[in-house]
């Protein structure tokens, strides 16, 4: 499981136009699945995120997590993160997971980032999606939870 975290002011996804989540202040979340990831590493990367002491306190160092400061995640499906251009010119897609295999994950993730409490936003997986992200920072950071050999537990 990948995904690239920014820290934002402000994120939204639209559809043919329409917006479909939008948030303030948080992080936006661009997430995708491998097709050897399980349940645990997307529990795995739920408790990460939510953890993550990315905004600054009265010092201003980065040291309150989302909670803290009343943010919200915008969480997108993005298998594009699992594109390999190693090769040739074209991105090879073939560790990404499957629909069939990434849509659960996807809808686990999402269940258990509010399960945590927190307010998230998502788009719609595996629709073509403009993302707009006011980054805030600059911060980004890449998290991976690799599948561990012979059942992908943490």
């Amino acid at each position: 499981m990948r995904v690239v975290l920014q820290r934002v002011s402000s994120a939204a996804v639209t559809i043919d136009g329409r917006t479909v989540g939008s948030i303030r202040r948080g992080f936006c979340l661009l997430v995708g699945f491998t097709h050897r990831d399980t349940a645990a590493e997307v529990d795995w990367m739920a408790e990460k995120v939510a953890g993550l002491r990315l905004f600054g306190d009265a010092a201003d160092k980065m040291n309150l997590p989302l909670a803290e400061v009343g943010g919200s995640l915008l969480v997108i499906s993005q298998f594009t993160l699992y594109g390999d251009v190693e090769k040739g010119r074209r991105p090879s897609f073939i560790e990404a997971a499957r629909p069939e295999t990434a849509i659960p994950l996807y809808e686990r993730f999402v269940v258990q980032l509010r399960a945590k409490g927190l307010q998230v936003e998502t788009g719609e997986f595996g629709a073509m999606m403009q993302v707009e992200i006011h980054n805030d920072g600059p911060v980004t950071l890449v998290l991976e939870r690799k599948p561990s050999v012979g059942g992908g537990t943490a």
